[in-house]
Order: structure tokens, then C-alpha cells, then sequence
């Protein structure tokens, strides 16, 4: 009884205190919690929520992520741990491929738009419709990412709030039509573009990022409004949310040249030149951040910021690895290898056999079979007999020995083996039929992969960008609207770009869109693009048929050997093959140009129109 009097009044004592002394103890904000008024007259708390913001929009094929996605085209394939085999098995697309669905990032970014009207007031007006443009800048964007996967989905500009009332019919949007979609992400980018800051920056939003936008937007609705009409039958819904009016096309091309034009005529980025080895060049644009012209806009990474990614440590090749684990993962084919021209302007297939099959060619060196080749391939690919990080590739798959009449063919069981004259067998990097992070393709990626010490291992990682936007892309934007135009000059902005891939200048006088689409291919490779332009221009379901005689549809690879003995011992053959581990033919089908909205979208919302074939 004493204690719980004694402790009562310690208690009465205490609230005393509290109460006299410090009357409004209990109203004061808690040290953990932000309020709304903190983060909008607070410059760096804004710029810590943009860039929360910025990280969360969405990449399909990036440095992190679904990046075991690019091994899903004809431009690679999977040769990592042999759990996702599936990749090289797969009878067809599935329905959700690349699906993006994401409402949390629109409405965070509706709220701010919202708050910094309400709770900013230390901020000028000039500084708040800087940020509120930042941030239509990143809606827009994430609204782009949405519809070129799924068409028209529901424009949301505004919070919705539920009343309680039991009625939530009004949190209820429908899908917008496609042509709406794209058409206000060009409005947007009109009316933001000269309110942006950051000039100079490439990593947040300025003018000629929103012009970038605007650039790349429009192309695709431009070539969706021609190319879906062209098809035997188009691929829409009744109320436009999939489709775009064939007669929008011309109008679309236009305002994205114009876009592109202004950048280009900017004076502001140019192609990167900095290296005076025209491969090296190449691939310094994804590795090189200090002086690089050329990029408009990307996502940065930092070891120093401990931001950093995983691609090099996947993706190195076997036998350059710095760790010991992962590896090989993403390995070109030889298709994408052949899709690079020779420099003379003729097709890029590798010379293999004499033109009447009856024997090889003979090269003195493993890169030999490359030379006269585009330089983009050497920046992009990592082929026999190259280098990297100052180390041989170490990419050869066996030995031809010459028997008096023919060759006996010798792979070893392991990589990094020797025959028995004491030279190489099978190289550090094989190729291997069979051996799960070793190229089954006989090639590997160097674009992308950062060429720092270190940068493939678990304690370093990697913190080379990824880059959204590049003047490179801009060039053949323009190129593609002239040429959809009719304009004369389309060919001069792919020439630049040859150019600097070592043709002679003006090496074209005219252009039509299969030269374009090869153009995008090798220009553009691994940056995410081959799969959303075969789908804008309805070339998917054409070049992945499923036919397993189509070389289009399956993945090839290139093995080179040793030869042993006879006339030509000493010398390199090189023999083509369907890679040993894929099995299965692409197959894209026409349901798979729009990804299905996902059932709990449209069971939350019975507004939501499916898609085709949905």
C-alpha cells in the first residue's frame, strides 16, 4: 500500500512538471517524422525526394533487375547456372513479359504536386515550378514505360480519395486510348521543358531530356499509327485504348523530328570522340562519365554513395572473371555478330567456308575473321582473339586435327586446357557446350561491363551508368522520321554515326526502314530497345515465327578451333551451329505485342477494358 501511494505521487508529481513547465511538450513534432511544410520550403529534402523518385522509374533491360531478360531476343541468349535454362527452352513469350503496372510512383508524385502548392512558401515561384516540372517530367516518363507495354492504361493526374461513402466508383478510371497516352506525354513535355533546371546535368531532368522524351515518344506513335494499319489485320479495342488512327501518323513523325532536331541543333551534346580506337571509342560511351558529350540523360551509380550493381559480376566473361562465382551469363549470338556490316558496305556474315563449301578459311589469327568489320561490334561484343582489361579473351573451343584427309574435332571436357603439344586446348572462356557460366555462344558482352579493377567482384561491384537517353539514339530518331516523312536528308543522320563506326563519309544517299531497323539494332544493342521497335513496328511476330527453320527465331554461335597438323597447322576455322544449349525456337505471338493487365487491376476496377486476346 505505501509503494502504490509513493508511486502515485511521483506520478502526480511528474505530470506536474510536464504540465507547468513545459505546457506544450506534448504538441511538439517528433524528431523522426518530416512534416510536409519541412520537405517543401527545404531545397535538399526535395532533391532527396526527386531522387527516390528517379530510382524507383522503371527499366525493363537494365543493370539491375530483368536484365536475364535481354537473353529472351535473338540478340543473345542465357549461358549462366543452369536453373534458368528455361530461358533457352521456352516455346513462347508469356503474357506478362516486361508488365509494368505501377500506380505508386503516379500517386506519390500527384501528391507532391499537390503539396508543394499547399506547404511550400519559402520557395520562389520560379524555384517550385522548377521542381513541379521535375516531376511531371518523371509521371510522364513512368507513363511512357506503361504504354509502350501495355497501350492505353488510366490517366491519373490527381490523387484519388476515398470518401468512405461505400461507393468507389469514382476511384474508378478508365483506360485512356493509346493516341491520348502518348499525345500527353508530348503536352507535357512542351509546357515543362523551358520551366527545367539542371542544365548541364545528366542525370536529372532538363530541356533536352523532356526533348528526348518528346523524341522517342512520338516515333513510337508515329510507327504504331502506321505499322498496326498496315497488318492484315490491326491489333485494337473498340475504344481506341489499343490503336492509333493511321491518319496521326505524319503528325507524330513531325513532332518527333522536330524534337530531335532541336537537340541535335542545340549545340549542347555531341557524338563521343574521345578515343582515337574507333572500338575503344565505342565503349567508352557506357563507361566514361567525366567529358562525355553524348549523354543526355542516365541513371547514375556511385561507389562512393554505395550505389552500386551486379552486371559486371554476371556478366564477365569466364575467363576474365575476378571472382569466383557467377559469370557469362548474357552471351551474344552470332546473329547479332553478323548484323554488323563490313566497312566496304557489304552484309556482315562471317567468312567461314569457301563459296563452294568444300573446305574452311584459313586465318592466321583468332580476331582475324573480324577484321574490315563495324567498330561497334568490338565495343559492344567480346569475340576470339580480343582483349580485355589488358587480358586475352582466351575464347577457343577445341582443335581440328588434320588426319591425311579431313580434320578430327577435339573439345575438351574443361576450360583453360591444354592438347598434347602443349598448347591451348579449349581457352579460359571455352566456348562450351555444356558447362553451365561459360559462353555457349563463343562470344561475350564488353558493353556494359565496367573495365575498372575490381568491378566484377562481390566486394566492389560495379558503378558504370546506365544510360536512357544518348545523342546516338536522337540521330537515328531523326533519321526514322525523315525517312517516314519523305524527307531527302534522312540518310545524313545515319551517316554520322557510321562515321564514327569507320565508314567514309556520306557512306548512304538514301534509306528505308529495313536498313534503319538493322541501324537501331547494332547501334543501340543491349539498351533496350530491339524488342519495344520490332513490337512499334510490328516486326515481332515476323523475325520470332517459331520456325525452327527461320535463323532468325533460334540462336547461333560461333566456335573457333585450333588446327593441328597438315598444310595449315597453326592456323584458326571457325564453325557455325545452333548454340548447343538452346533448344527451343523463338515465338512471339500476336497477343504478345500488348502484356496482359494483370487480373487484380481489372478485378478492382471492372472500367479496365483487357487487352486484345486478353
Amino acid at each position: 500500500m505505501k509503494k502504490n501511494i509513493i508511486k502515485s505521487f511521483v506520478i502526480i508529481l511528474f505530470s506536474s512538471f510536464l504540465l507547468s513547465c513545459h505546457g506544450d511538450w506534448l504538441e511538439r513534432n517528433p524528431k523522426t517524422i518530416i512534416t510536409e511544410e519541412q520537405v517543401w520550403n527545404d531545397p535538399e529534402q526535395i532533391v532527396g525526394l526527386l531522387a527516390n523518385y528517379y530510382n524507383r522509374i522503371a527499366i525493363f533491360n537494365g543493370l539491375e533487375g530483368a536484365w536475364r531478360d535481354m537473353t529472351m531476343f535473338d540478340d543473345a541468349m542465357w549461358s549462366g547456372y543452369s536453373g534458368e535454362e528455361w530461358r533457352n527452352q521456352m516455346a513462347s513469350y508469356g503474357t506478362d513479359l516486361a508488365n509494368l503496372w505501377d500506380y505508386g510512383l503516379i500517386r506519390d508524385i500527384n501528391l507532391a504536386l499537390e503539396n508543394i502548392d499547399e506547404y511550400s512558401v519559402a520557395l520562389s515561384e520560379t524555384e517550385k515550378q522548377a521542381y513541379k516540372s521535375e516531376l511531371r517530367y518523371i509521371r510522364a516518363y513512368q507513363y511512357f514505360e506503361m504504354v509502350r507495354r501495355l497501350g492505353g492504361v488510366p490517366l491519373v493526374t490527381q490523387q484519388l480519395i476515398y470518401d468512405f461513402s461505400g461507393d468507389p466508383s469514382n476511384l474508378q478510371v478508365p483506360r485512356a486510348k493509346e493516341e491520348e497516352l502518348y499525345e500527353f506525354i508530348a503536352k507535357e513535355m512542351d509546357e515543362i521543358k523551358d520551366l527545367l533546371g539542371n542544365d548541364g546535368s545528366k542525370t536529372r531532368a532538363n530541356k533536352y531530356v523532356a526533348l528526348a522524351l518528346k523524341s522517342r515518344a512520338m516515333l513510337y506513335a508515329g510507327s504504331l499509327a502506321k505499322y498496326n494499319n498496315l497488318m492484315a489485320v490491326p491489333i485494337t479495342t473498340s475504344g481506341g485504348e489499343v490503336g492509333i488512327p493511321a491518319s496521326k501518323a505524319s503528325e507524330y513523325y513531325r513532332a518527333s523530328l522536330d524534337a530531335s532536331l532541336e537537340i541535335i541543333n542545340s549545340g549542347q551534346y555531341s557524338l563521343y570522340k574521345n578515343n582515337a580506337h574507333l572500338g575503344e571509342n565505342y565503349y567508352e560511351i557506357f563507361d566514361k562519365k567525366s567529358a562525355n558529350p553524348e549523354v543526355i540523360w542516365a541513371k547514375d551509380y556511385s561507389q562512393a554513395a554505395d550505389k552500386r550493381h551486379w552486371f559486371a559480376y554476371d556478366n564477365i566473361a569466364r575467363g576474365l572473371r575476378e571472382d569466383n562465382l557467377a559469370s557469362s551469363c548474357i552471351t551474344p549470338s552470332l546473329n547479332l555478330v553478323e548484323s554488323y556490316p563490313y566497312l566496304d558496305g557489304s552484309m556482315g556474315t562471317l567468312k567461314t567456308r569457301t563459296s563452294d563449301n568444300s573446305d574452311y578459311i584459313y586465318y592466321n589469327e583468332l580476331d582475324d575473321i573480324y577484321d574490315n568489320k563495324d567498330w561497334r561490334l568490338y565495343g559492344t561484343v567480346l569475340y576470339s582473339g580480343a582483349t580485355f582489361k589488358g587480358l586475352p579473351a582466351g575464347i577457343q573451343a577445341g582443335v581440328k586435327v588434320w588426319n591425311g584427309t579431313g580434320y578430327n574435332t577435339l573439345e575438351g571436357e574443361d576450360i583453360g586446357t591444354k592438347y598434347t603439344d602443349g598448347d591451348v586446348l579449349v581457352g579460359n572462356s571455352g566456348p562450351h557446350r555444356s558447362m553451365q557460366e561459360v559462353s555457349n555462344t563463343g562470344f561475350y558482352l564488353r558493353k556494359l561491363i565496367q573495365s575498372g579493377a575490381g568491378t566484377s567482384t562481390r566486394g566492389i561491384r560495379s558503378d558504370n551508368w546506365w544510360v536512357h537517353f544518348r545523342l546516338g539514339e536522337i540521330y537515328l530518331n531523326a533519321a526514322e522520321a525523315a525517312m517516314e516523312l519523305g524527307l531527302t536528308n534522312a540518310a545524313t543522320y545515319v551517316n554520322v554515326l557510321r562515321e564514327r563506326a569507320g565508314y567514309p563519309a556520306n557512306s548512304l544517299s538514301t534509306i528505308n526502314l529495313d536498313l534503319l531497323v538493322n541501324e537501331r539494332r547494332i547501334e543501340l544493342a543491349f539498351e533496350d530497345h530491339r524488342y519495344f521497335d520490332l513490337k512499334r513496328w510490328r516486326k515481332a511476330h515476323i523475325i520470332w515465327d517459331g520456325n525452327r527453320e527461320n535463323p532468325n527465331a533460334m540462336v547461333y554461335a560461333l566456335y573457333p578451333y585450333r588446327v593441328v597438323g597438315g598444310p595449315n597447322n597453326g592456323k584458326y576455322v571457325f564453325d557455325k551451329m545452333i548454340a548447343p544449349r538452346f533448344r527451343t525456337p523463338r515465338e512471339f505471338e500476336l497477343k504478345n505485342y500488348y502484356t496482359f493487365i494483370p487480373q487484380n487491376a481489372r478485378d478492382n476496377n471492372p472500367k479496365i477494358v483487357p487487352n486484345p486476346f486478353q
